[in-house]
Protein backbone atom coordinates (compact mmCIF):
# COMPACT_ATOMS: atom_id res chain seq x y z
CA UNK A 1 0.00 0.00 0.00
CA UNK A 2 1.34 3.34 -0.91
CA UNK A 3 1.93 6.25 1.70
CA UNK A 4 -1.20 8.65 1.09
CA UNK A 5 0.27 12.34 -0.20
CA UNK A 6 -0.63 15.10 1.51
CA UNK A 7 -0.10 18.26 -0.15
CA UNK A 8 0.58 21.46 2.39
CA UNK A 9 0.21 24.03 -0.08
CA UNK A 10 0.84 27.00 2.22
CA UNK A 11 3.10 26.40 5.20
CA UNK A 12 1.84 28.40 8.49
CA UNK A 13 4.51 29.32 11.10
CA UNK A 14 5.95 26.55 13.50
CA UNK A 15 4.65 23.40 11.58
CA UNK A 16 7.15 20.83 12.44
CA UNK A 17 5.16 19.19 15.09
CA UNK A 18 1.63 18.37 12.86
CA UNK A 19 3.97 17.65 10.08
CA UNK A 20 5.93 15.06 12.27
CA UNK A 21 2.37 14.05 13.42
CA UNK A 22 1.00 13.53 9.42
CA UNK A 23 4.42 11.56 8.21
CA UNK A 24 3.75 9.16 11.67
CA UNK A 25 0.50 8.16 10.35
CA UNK A 26 2.37 6.79 7.28
CA UNK A 27 1.74 10.21 5.15
CA UNK A 28 3.92 11.77 2.22
CA UNK A 29 4.54 15.57 2.86
CA UNK A 30 4.76 17.90 -0.64
CA UNK A 31 5.33 21.34 -0.12
CA UNK A 32 3.74 24.33 -1.69
CA UNK A 33 6.63 27.59 -3.18
CA UNK A 34 6.41 30.22 -1.25
CA UNK A 35 6.26 32.03 -4.11
CA UNK A 36 2.92 31.58 -5.01
CA UNK A 37 1.90 34.08 -1.82
CA UNK A 38 3.32 37.18 -4.54
CA UNK A 39 0.08 38.91 -6.16
CA UNK A 40 0.10 39.00 -9.71
CA UNK A 41 1.12 35.67 -10.62
CA UNK A 42 -0.10 32.27 -11.74
CA UNK A 43 0.40 29.26 -10.37
CA UNK A 44 -2.60 27.22 -11.07
CA UNK A 45 -1.25 24.68 -13.10
CA UNK A 46 1.57 24.07 -11.19
CA UNK A 47 -0.65 23.12 -8.27
CA UNK A 48 -2.76 21.31 -9.80
CA UNK A 49 0.09 19.11 -11.26
CA UNK A 50 1.46 18.89 -7.31
CA UNK A 51 -2.71 17.93 -6.40
CA UNK A 52 -2.98 15.27 -8.77
CA UNK A 53 -1.09 12.95 -6.33
CA UNK A 54 -2.35 14.67 -3.09
CA UNK A 55 -5.31 12.46 -1.25
CA UNK A 56 -5.46 15.39 1.01
CA UNK A 57 -4.34 19.17 0.85
CA UNK A 58 -3.79 21.74 4.08
CA UNK A 59 -2.06 24.87 4.61
CA UNK A 60 -2.73 28.74 5.70
CA UNK A 61 -4.43 31.49 3.81
CA UNK A 62 -3.23 31.64 -0.05
CA UNK A 63 -5.44 34.42 -1.48
CA UNK A 64 -3.01 34.85 -4.48
CA UNK A 65 -2.73 31.86 -5.48
CA UNK A 66 -6.46 30.48 -4.53
CA UNK A 67 -7.32 26.36 -4.30
CA UNK A 68 -9.13 26.49 -8.10
CA UNK A 69 -11.74 23.69 -9.14
CA UNK A 70 -8.98 22.91 -11.54
CA UNK A 71 -6.66 22.02 -8.63
CA UNK A 72 -9.42 20.38 -7.12
CA UNK A 73 -10.37 18.14 -9.52
CA UNK A 74 -6.69 17.29 -10.57
CA UNK A 75 -6.96 13.98 -8.61
CA UNK A 76 -10.37 11.86 -8.23
CA UNK A 77 -9.29 10.58 -5.26
CA UNK A 78 -9.06 13.97 -3.23
CA UNK A 79 -11.00 13.24 0.45
CA UNK A 80 -10.27 17.09 1.91
CA UNK A 81 -8.67 20.79 1.82
CA UNK A 82 -7.82 21.69 5.43
CA UNK A 83 -7.34 25.08 6.34
CA UNK A 84 -5.88 26.85 9.32
CA UNK A 85 -7.73 29.68 9.48
CA UNK A 86 -11.20 30.82 10.26
CA UNK A 87 -11.65 32.05 6.48
CA UNK A 88 -12.07 29.68 3.43
CA UNK A 89 -12.54 32.28 0.39
CA UNK A 90 -9.44 31.30 -1.15
CA UNK A 91 -10.67 27.55 -2.06
CA UNK A 92 -13.64 27.48 -4.76
CA UNK A 93 -16.10 25.49 -1.90
CA UNK A 94 -18.96 25.41 -4.34
CA UNK A 95 -16.56 23.26 -6.13
CA UNK A 96 -15.23 21.34 -3.61
CA UNK A 97 -19.20 20.62 -2.38
CA UNK A 98 -19.73 19.35 -6.30
CA UNK A 99 -16.92 17.80 -6.19
CA UNK A 100 -17.39 15.66 -2.95
CA UNK A 101 -14.82 17.04 -1.04
CA UNK A 102 -14.66 17.85 2.27
CA UNK A 103 -13.61 21.41 3.18
CA UNK A 104 -12.53 22.22 6.62
CA UNK A 105 -11.37 25.18 8.62
CA UNK A 106 -10.29 26.16 12.03
CA UNK A 107 -12.43 28.50 14.02
CA UNK A 108 -10.02 28.21 17.54
CA UNK A 109 -10.71 30.15 20.13
CA UNK A 110 -7.02 31.33 18.96
CA UNK A 111 -8.07 32.19 15.47
CA UNK A 112 -11.24 33.67 16.17
CA UNK A 113 -10.51 35.26 19.82
CA UNK A 114 -7.22 36.98 18.82
CA UNK A 115 -8.99 38.64 15.94
CA UNK A 116 -11.48 40.03 18.26
CA UNK A 117 -8.98 41.06 20.57
CA UNK A 118 -6.93 42.76 17.66
CA UNK A 119 -10.31 44.27 16.61
CA UNK A 120 -10.86 46.42 20.10
CA UNK A 121 -6.93 47.54 19.94
CA UNK A 122 -7.69 48.80 16.71
CA UNK A 123 -10.79 50.74 17.58
CA UNK A 124 -9.09 52.14 20.57
CA UNK A 125 -5.77 53.02 19.38
CA UNK A 126 -7.80 54.80 16.63
CA UNK A 127 -10.44 56.62 18.80
CA UNK A 128 -8.46 57.71 21.56
CA UNK A 129 -5.41 58.62 19.13
CA UNK A 130 -2.81 57.11 20.99
CA UNK A 131 -0.54 57.38 17.80
CA UNK A 132 -0.77 60.77 17.52
CA UNK A 133 -0.60 61.42 21.28
CA UNK A 134 2.79 59.34 21.34
CA UNK A 135 4.35 61.13 17.63
CA UNK A 136 3.26 64.71 19.43
CA UNK A 137 5.26 63.80 22.51
CA UNK A 138 8.39 62.48 20.84
CA UNK A 139 8.56 65.63 18.61
CA UNK A 140 8.76 67.68 21.09
CA UNK A 141 5.06 68.40 22.12
CA UNK A 142 2.67 68.36 24.55
CA UNK A 143 -1.51 67.95 24.58
CA UNK A 144 -3.21 69.41 22.65
CA UNK A 145 -6.80 69.49 22.05
CA UNK A 146 -5.92 68.46 18.69
CA UNK A 147 -5.60 65.04 20.09
CA UNK A 148 -8.54 64.49 22.11
CA UNK A 149 -10.20 61.21 22.24
CA UNK A 150 -13.78 59.93 21.90
CA UNK A 151 -15.39 58.75 25.63
CA UNK A 152 -16.83 55.51 24.69
CA UNK A 153 -18.90 55.02 27.35
CA UNK A 154 -22.24 56.05 28.49
CA UNK A 155 -22.29 58.38 31.64
CA UNK A 156 -25.42 58.85 34.50
CA UNK A 157 -23.27 61.62 35.90
CA UNK A 158 -24.28 64.13 33.22
CA UNK A 159 -26.28 62.56 30.80
CA UNK A 160 -23.80 61.64 28.41
CA UNK A 161 -25.26 58.94 26.11
CA UNK A 162 -21.91 57.40 25.09
CA UNK A 163 -20.55 55.74 21.37
CA UNK A 164 -22.86 53.50 19.10
CA UNK A 165 -20.81 50.35 17.58
CA UNK A 166 -22.51 48.60 15.01
CA UNK A 167 -21.55 44.82 14.22
CA UNK A 168 -22.16 43.36 10.54
CA UNK A 169 -21.93 39.49 11.83
CA UNK A 170 -22.66 38.13 15.26
CA UNK A 171 -20.74 35.33 14.62
CA UNK A 172 -17.97 33.96 16.99
CA UNK A 173 -15.94 36.69 16.60
CA UNK A 174 -18.51 39.79 16.22
CA UNK A 175 -20.02 38.64 19.31
CA UNK A 176 -16.76 38.07 21.47
CA UNK A 177 -16.29 41.90 20.12
CA UNK A 178 -19.26 42.50 21.69
CA UNK A 179 -18.46 40.43 24.63
CA UNK A 180 -15.03 42.74 25.20
CA UNK A 181 -16.80 45.69 25.29
CA UNK A 182 -19.64 44.77 27.36
CA UNK A 183 -18.19 46.37 30.66
CA UNK A 184 -17.57 49.74 28.78
CA UNK A 185 -21.54 50.73 28.96
CA UNK A 186 -22.28 52.13 25.88
CA UNK A 187 -24.76 50.99 23.10
CA UNK A 188 -23.73 47.81 20.64
CA UNK A 189 -26.16 46.99 17.69
CA UNK A 190 -25.63 44.19 15.36
CA UNK A 191 -26.72 43.34 11.83
CA UNK A 192 -26.92 39.06 11.01
CA UNK A 193 -29.52 37.31 9.46
CA UNK A 194 -28.66 34.30 10.34
CA UNK A 195 -28.47 34.45 13.99
CA UNK A 196 -30.89 33.77 16.28
CA UNK A 197 -32.29 36.30 18.74
CA UNK A 198 -31.07 34.43 21.91
CA UNK A 199 -27.75 35.32 21.04
CA UNK A 200 -28.45 38.99 20.76
CA UNK A 201 -30.13 38.54 23.90
CA UNK A 202 -27.13 36.45 25.70
CA UNK A 203 -24.90 39.20 24.63
CA UNK A 204 -26.68 42.30 24.78
CA UNK A 205 -26.62 43.69 21.73
CA UNK A 206 -29.64 45.02 19.85
CA UNK A 207 -30.90 43.43 16.54
CA UNK A 208 -30.89 45.91 13.69
CA UNK A 209 -31.19 46.19 10.21
CA UNK A 210 -28.15 47.21 7.90
CA UNK A 211 -29.50 50.64 7.29
CA UNK A 212 -30.21 51.43 10.58
CA UNK A 213 -26.98 50.18 11.71
CA UNK A 214 -25.12 52.49 9.03
CA UNK A 215 -26.99 55.44 9.67
CA UNK A 216 -26.78 55.43 13.78
CA UNK A 217 -23.21 53.67 14.30
CA UNK A 218 -20.42 55.52 15.52
CA UNK A 219 -18.20 52.38 14.55
CA UNK A 220 -19.02 49.91 12.03
CA UNK A 221 -17.19 47.13 12.13
CA UNK A 222 -17.54 43.96 9.32
CA UNK A 223 -17.22 40.31 10.66
CA UNK A 224 -18.48 37.81 8.32
CA UNK A 225 -17.62 35.14 5.70
CA UNK A 226 -16.55 35.95 2.13
CA UNK A 227 -19.15 34.39 -0.05
CA UNK A 228 -21.09 35.68 -3.00
CA UNK A 229 -23.55 37.28 -0.73
CA UNK A 230 -20.99 39.45 0.88
CA UNK A 231 -18.59 40.06 -1.96
CA UNK A 232 -18.18 43.88 -1.71
CA UNK A 233 -20.82 44.43 0.82
CA UNK A 234 -19.63 47.20 1.89
CA UNK A 235 -19.66 49.77 -0.97
CA UNK A 236 -20.13 53.07 -1.88
CA UNK A 237 -23.92 53.26 -1.02
CA UNK A 238 -23.65 52.18 1.69
CA UNK A 239 -20.59 53.69 2.76
CA UNK A 240 -22.69 57.07 2.05
CA UNK A 241 -25.22 55.99 5.07
CA UNK A 242 -22.54 56.03 7.39
CA UNK A 243 -22.50 59.13 9.77
CA UNK A 244 -19.56 61.49 8.58
CA UNK A 245 -17.72 61.43 11.69
CA UNK A 246 -17.80 57.16 12.10
CA UNK A 247 -14.86 55.17 11.47
CA UNK A 248 -15.16 51.77 9.65
CA UNK A 249 -13.48 49.02 10.43
CA UNK A 250 -12.30 45.28 8.73
CA UNK A 251 -10.59 42.52 9.99
CA UNK A 252 -12.64 40.02 8.09
CA UNK A 253 -11.77 39.66 4.54
CA UNK A 254 -10.95 41.66 1.57
CA UNK A 255 -13.27 41.05 -0.80
CA UNK A 256 -16.23 41.93 1.88
CA UNK A 257 -15.16 45.49 0.74
CA UNK A 258 -15.39 48.00 -2.94
CA UNK A 259 -11.46 48.94 -2.00
CA UNK A 260 -12.26 51.55 -4.53
CA UNK A 261 -15.46 52.95 -3.25
CA UNK A 262 -13.76 52.85 0.41
CA UNK A 263 -10.53 54.81 -0.74
CA UNK A 264 -13.23 57.38 -2.58
CA UNK A 265 -15.19 57.57 0.93
CA UNK A 266 -11.99 58.10 3.02
CA UNK A 267 -11.09 60.42 0.75
CA UNK A 268 -13.62 62.72 0.54
CA UNK A 269 -14.43 63.08 4.14
CA UNK A 270 -18.10 60.76 3.71
CA UNK A 271 -16.63 58.65 6.71
CA UNK A 272 -14.01 59.59 9.11
CA UNK A 273 -11.63 57.38 8.88
CA UNK A 274 -10.89 53.41 8.70
CA UNK A 275 -9.00 50.44 10.27
CA UNK A 276 -8.19 48.05 7.73
CA UNK A 277 -6.00 44.21 8.47
CA UNK A 278 -7.57 42.62 5.38
CA UNK A 279 -7.28 43.80 1.66
CA UNK A 280 -8.42 43.12 -1.74
CA UNK A 281 -4.79 42.01 -2.69
CA UNK A 282 -1.99 41.12 0.09
CA UNK A 283 0.51 42.75 0.34
CA UNK A 284 -0.73 45.99 -1.01
CA UNK A 285 0.77 47.59 -3.76
CA UNK A 286 3.57 50.18 -2.50
CA UNK A 287 1.61 53.33 -4.50
CA UNK A 288 -1.55 51.80 -2.58
CA UNK A 289 -3.95 55.34 -1.57
CA UNK A 290 -4.01 53.45 1.99
CA UNK A 291 -0.35 54.48 2.52
CA UNK A 292 -0.97 58.15 1.55
CA UNK A 293 -3.64 58.34 3.74
CA UNK A 294 -1.42 58.44 7.52
CA UNK A 295 -3.45 58.84 10.84
CA UNK A 296 -6.91 58.86 8.87
CA UNK A 297 -6.53 55.12 8.45
CA UNK A 298 -5.19 52.53 11.27
CA UNK A 299 -3.38 50.03 8.49
CA UNK A 300 -2.42 46.28 9.48
CA UNK A 301 -0.81 43.10 6.88
CA UNK A 302 -3.35 40.63 7.60
CA UNK A 303 -2.02 39.63 10.76
CA UNK A 304 -4.74 40.66 13.05
CA UNK A 305 -4.98 37.06 14.89
CA UNK A 306 -1.47 36.25 15.13
CA UNK A 307 -0.11 36.79 18.52
CA UNK A 308 2.71 34.93 20.54
CA UNK A 309 0.54 32.99 22.47
CA UNK A 310 -1.43 32.05 19.67
CA UNK A 311 -1.31 32.43 16.07
CA UNK A 312 -2.59 30.14 13.60
CA UNK A 313 -0.45 26.86 15.70
CA UNK A 314 -3.72 25.60 17.11
CA UNK A 315 -5.28 26.33 13.93
CA UNK A 316 -2.67 23.86 12.06
CA UNK A 317 -3.56 20.96 14.92
CA UNK A 318 -6.78 20.89 13.70
CA UNK A 319 -6.67 21.11 10.16
CA UNK A 320 -3.56 18.39 10.67
CA UNK A 321 -6.42 16.39 12.68
CA UNK A 322 -8.74 17.36 10.26
CA UNK A 323 -6.87 15.40 7.38
CA UNK A 324 -5.87 12.49 9.03
CA UNK A 325 -9.19 11.74 10.23
CA UNK A 326 -10.25 12.41 6.53
CA UNK A 327 -7.90 9.96 5.43
CA UNK A 328 -8.79 7.33 7.87
CA UNK A 329 -12.49 7.37 6.69
CA UNK A 330 -13.93 9.39 9.52
CA UNK A 331 -16.04 12.32 9.37
CA UNK A 332 -14.18 15.85 11.35
CA UNK A 333 -16.14 18.08 12.91
CA UNK A 334 -14.86 20.96 11.64
CA UNK A 335 -16.60 20.67 8.45
CA UNK A 336 -17.24 24.24 6.45
CA UNK A 337 -19.28 22.59 3.93
CA UNK A 338 -21.23 19.90 5.62
CA UNK A 339 -24.02 19.64 2.61
CA UNK A 340 -21.37 17.23 1.26
CA UNK A 341 -21.32 14.68 4.08
CA UNK A 342 -23.51 12.41 2.94
CA UNK A 343 -22.18 12.64 -1.08
CA UNK A 344 -18.41 12.54 0.81
CA UNK A 345 -19.29 9.07 3.08
CA UNK A 346 -20.64 6.88 -0.50
CA UNK A 347 -17.24 7.53 -1.78
CA UNK A 348 -15.19 7.01 1.17
CA UNK A 349 -16.71 6.72 4.57
CA UNK A 350 -14.79 3.81 6.88
CA UNK A 351 -11.92 3.79 3.81
CA UNK A 352 -8.83 4.33 5.49
CA UNK A 353 -5.34 4.63 3.09
CA UNK A 354 -3.62 5.73 6.14
CA UNK A 355 -0.81 3.06 6.37
CA UNK A 356 0.32 3.66 10.10
CA UNK A 357 -1.20 0.85 12.15
CA UNK A 358 -3.07 3.16 14.45
CA UNK A 359 -6.28 5.31 14.60
CA UNK A 360 -6.60 8.80 13.45
CA UNK A 361 -6.57 11.38 16.25
CA UNK A 362 -9.25 12.88 18.03
CA UNK A 363 -10.16 16.46 17.16
CA UNK A 364 -9.79 18.68 20.03
CA UNK A 365 -13.60 19.41 19.68
CA UNK A 366 -16.09 22.07 17.87
CA UNK A 367 -18.48 23.26 19.51
CA UNK A 368 -21.43 26.19 18.87
CA UNK A 369 -20.21 29.76 17.88
CA UNK A 370 -18.59 31.64 20.90
CA UNK A 371 -20.07 29.31 23.76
Amino acid sequence: MSKPKIFIFAKPENPDACNAKMEGYGCELTFGDPEWHKPGGNYEDQMAQIASAATAMVGTSIRSSPITRKILEANPELRVVAKCTVGTDDIDVDAATELGILVCHAPTESNCWGVAEGTVSMILTKLKQQRERDRAIKEGGWKTSEHYGIYLGRRSTDGYEGITLGLIGLGRIGARVAQLFAPWNFRIIACDPYIDDERFIGKGVERVDMDTLLAEADIVSLHCVNNSETHKLMDAEKFAKMKPSAIFINTSRGKNVDEDALIEALNNDVIAGACIDAFWDEPIASDSPFRKMGDKVLLSGHMISYNKQSSLGPGFEWASDAVLQALAGDIPNNVFNPEVIEKWKQRFGGCSVLTANKAAPDHPGYGPPNP
